[in-house]
């Protein structure tokens, strides 16, 4: 059985139950609450609106939302247009609902239109979810989701605390970035040491959209922990050098699509397999 321990922050047992959890995400309705049931002793539900997914589960001791991403290489073509195609364009200030929360963080952020479209997706059955079960019992509220799901994990983690709920800690496993460096930094100065952002080195899609669009300012919270370190230089020399050869620092036409070849050629580094395998080694 799998354990959240309260008390520590950045735990590699904490990192390895969650990463686990946002593993589970990617399950259909049944066989996700039959293994939150078998692996954590928590009881779930899938809630599902639009493209976006996330299981809210529970039992005495912990909440818990794990977003569902984009993993298998068929469908992580959906990202593209997100991730470098439109990527300038997506960098935007919410509106409606959405905009007041995201306002808070200040007049110099921007945030990625996609992911914000996301989380607003399935922002009204998933924040009913969560409070449904805070009204049974105060427990520590955790968020995790990898890739794209990290993404969501971040910015709900941002709106949940504009409504008055705690977040205890949130991990996320290759996810690209959310948001403009204000962004960036406004998340830090929220959640301090609550955030953990795992990065597999041979992952690209941590470094995306930036390596796409040199002239934006796409940014990263500060809290990265790099797995497999030693060849994070190597793994990033294909992009540099492409980036290299921008116009006005932004990649087009072929040089685009040489970029999302290289992507894809080592998408296998995204799985969640890899990242499990990573800090597995990490907990022993």
């Amino acid at each position: 059985m799998h354990e959240l321990i309260e008390d520590a922050f950045g735990a590699p047992r904490n990192a390895c139950s969650l990463a686990l959890a946002a593993d589970l995400a990617y399950l259909p309705e049944r066989e996700g609450r039959e293994a939150f049931r078998t692996e954590f002793g928590m009881e779930s539900q899938l809630i599902a609106a639009g493209n976006t997914q996330v299981y809210v589960a529970s039992n005495d001791d912990h909440l818990l939302a794990a977003f569902r991403g984009t993993e298998a290489p068929t469908s992580i073509e959906g990202l593209k247009d997100w991730l470098l195609t439109d990527a300038v364009n997506l960098l935007i200030r919410p509106e409606g609902d959405l905009g007041t929360d995201f306002a808070a963080a200040g007049v110099g952020t921007r945030w990625h239109s996609g992911f914000i479209r996301a989380l607003g997706e399935i922002w009204d059955p998933l924040f009913a979810a969560v409070a449904a079960e805070r009204k049974k019992s105060d427990r520590p509220f955790w968020i995790t989701g990898h890739s794209l799901g990290g993404a969501l994990a971040l910015l709900a983690a941002w709106r949940f605390k504009r409504k008055f709920v705690a977040v205890h800690q949130i991990y996320t496993f290759g996810a690209p970035m959310v948001g403009n460096a204000e962004a960036a930094k406004t998340i830090d100065r929220e959640f301090g040491d609550k955030i953990y952002r795992y990065v597999n080195h041979q992952d690209p899609i941590p470094q995306l959209p930036t390596v796409s669009l040199l002239a934006n300012q796409y940014g990263h919270c500060q809290k990265e922990v790099l797995l497999g370190a030693a060849a994070a230089a190597a793994a990033s020399a294909g992009f540099s050098q492409l980036a290299s050869k921008t116009v006005d620092g932004v990649l087009q036409g072929t040089l685009l699509d040489e970029l999302w070849s290289n992507v894809q050629q080592r998408v296998g580094a995204h799985a969640m397999a890899k990242y499990r395998n990573h800090i597995g080694e990490l907990s022993q």
